[in-house]
């Protein structure tokens, strides 16, 4: 597997080793390149970030190149939870952050067709050739990002990966799209960001994902 590691820097993560339980799929809201994922998360203190990012498509970065920054063994704050979503299920708070691993795609996410353009929520247009429109619209849009083949390449590895170090199932639950108590308990699993944020869509239902994870 081809991994380009970066210096990403300590201040900006935990080097605390904690049992991985869980991964969770994001994706940036964010432009294509997964190194400058990383320099943005460098520009402020609040050790937001994941292990990896996931480049797409773009003039200065490869198509499903995996970007890592500090080990899967280490965390740092990727899910912003909320206590009130684990009060509403009785499930008592915890801190879901140190058992799992994020992986960020590169993607802008939700897309709204304005006079033929398709455009994203920065007010960018968004090459319709990189358009995903789902049969049916999730969370209000119909319109997406496209991950792209490559970018779906590069996290199946990743999953196959860490089921191997961590032995972390990789079976695909369709309750992974919305609020999921399986997440919040820390069960052990791979969920989407909307598992634990009913505010959040990434990652979103792309068929070529979906097909992915079921064939793990």
């Amino acid at each position: 597997m081809d991994i380009k590691q970066i210096a990403f820097v300590p201040n900006q993560y935990i080097a605390d080793i904690h049992k991985k339980m869980q991964i969770y799929l994001h994706h940036t809201a964010g432009n294509p390149s997964g190194e400058n994922v990383f320099k943005h998360w460098e520009s402020n203190q609040e050790r937001v970030a994941t292990c990896v990012t996931i480049s797409g498509i773009g003039k200065d970065c490869v198509d499903g190149q995996i970007v890592q920054g500090f080990s899967s063994q280490f965390w740092a704050f990727h899910l912003g939870l909320q206590e009130s979503t684990f009060q509403k299920f009785g499930i008592p708070y915890r801190s879901l952050d140190k058992i799992s691993i994020g992986i960020e795609i590169c993607n802008w996410g939700q897309l709204t067709l304005k006079d033929g353009k398709f455009i994203n929520y920065v007010n960018r247009e968004v090459p319709a050739d990189q358009v995903c429109k789902l049969d049916k619209p999730f969370k209000g849009f119909e319109y997406f990002h496209n991950y792209t083949d490559a970018q779906i390449a590069s996290v199946k590895e990743l999953l196959l990966l860490w089921k191997s170090k961590y032995s972390i199932p990789l079976t695909y639950n369709e309750d992974i799209w919305d609020i999921c108590p399986r997440a919040l308990k820390g069960d052990k699993g791979v969920f989407t960001h909307n598992s634990v944020r009913r505010d959040k869509v990434d990652v979103y239902p792309h068929p070529k994902l979906i097909e992915m994870l079921k064939s793990l």
